[in-house]
């Protein structure tokens, strides 16, 4: 009796501790899946207030995106501030003397719904500080970093500078997914990380880079109307955006803020809103079609095909 008294005993302290393993497992495995996983959610039809952060392959992005709002019949959408600093990190902007931009009054006022950030090689400290405040004093708000296309095509953190092409028309296209490819996996593990230690999905990520990408892959396909060679998106060595560049940016952000589809909004006003005949419906399509599809294909977006265009 005495022996199966300790039988029963060990029996039950095993399946205790079994138990606890297994809770422990599944408890871990939620706060995981929670802090670093994206849920298809329906499309956002509230205008959002948005704060923007960034060098100039992002701060012209804002006034376009005020464009497409308003298209798209988004009411209230409002950009409540921006802070641009050419070159920059974003610590650069957390550092400003007196608070320049109105960065930190902004969010500790807890009126600001969207922070876009762009930041240019990791490590940058800038990020985790001003997602802390921005959650501290609202836990509602989102935040997403921008995966922008490297600056002179070419990859060699911490500085930018230039690589070994001649122009933007001498990398080929898996060039250019070689060289994005380690940049694009430190910005998405900044978010997973970040989302991590939050305990919750805040921080997404706003594929542009992934986006112009495929762009290029069109361009040298011929198969976008005016845009004939990979050059014709850039003013510069450096990649400056053009017009449709800079419309491409800026659906992409349309589609990561609203969760909703562009295609089928009117040319917009970067691009001569419908007076500029170089720059026809079908161009602006593409343009769309190809921020969506970036958009919605990026595991870390908060955007999914579910939400279906509007």
């Amino acid at each position: 009796m005495l022996l199966n008294q300790v039988r029963k005993t060990r029996r039950h302290a095993l399946l205790c501790l079994l138990s606890g393993w297994l809770i422990a497992l599944t408890t871990t495995g939620l706060r995981a899946q929670d802090a670093t996983s994206v849920t298809a959610t329906e499309p956002i039809q509230q205008g959002q207030r948005v704060y923007s952060i960034g060098h100039s392959f992002h701060v012209f992005m804002p006034a376009i995106l005020n464009n497409l709002a308003k298209d798209a019949k988004i009411a209230d959408h409002t950009q409540v501030g921006l802070s641009s600093i050419g070159g920059s990190r974003v610590i650069q902007h957390w550092n400003v003397a007196d608070d320049k931009f109105k960065s930190k009054e902004l969010l500790t006022a807890g009126n600001v719904d969207v922070v876009t950030m762009a930041p240019i090689f990791l490590p940058d400290d800038g990020i985790e500080k001003f997602v802390s405040l921005a959650v501290e004093h609202n836990p509602k708000i989102r935040i997403t970093l921008q995966e922008f296309w490297l600056p002179f095509d070419w990859y060699d953190p911490p500085v930018m500078k230039a690589g070994p092409d001649k122009d933007h028309n001498s990398p080929t296209i898996e060039d250019l997914r070689k060289r994005h490819a380690p940049y694009f996996e430190s910005m998405d593990e900044q978010v997973r990380q970040l989302n991590q230690k939050l305990g919750k999905t805040v921080v997404y990520v706003a594929p542009v880079g992934q986006a112009v990408i495929a762009l290029r892959e069109k361009i040298v396909a011929g198969e976008v109307p005016v845009l004939t060679k990979q050059q014709d998106l850039f003013t510069d060595p450096i990649g400056h955006a053009r017009p449709p560049l800079q419309a491409l940016v800026a659906y992409c952000h349309f589609a990561s803020i609203y969760r909703r589809s562009p295609v089928g909004l009117p040319v917009p006003a970067v691009m001569g809103g419908g007076k500029d005949l170089k720059y026809d419906d079908k161009l602006v399509k593409i343009l769309q079609e190809i921020a969506w599809d970036a958009v919605t294909s990026h595991p870390l977006s908060g955007v999914r095909k579910e939400n279906k265009p509007q």
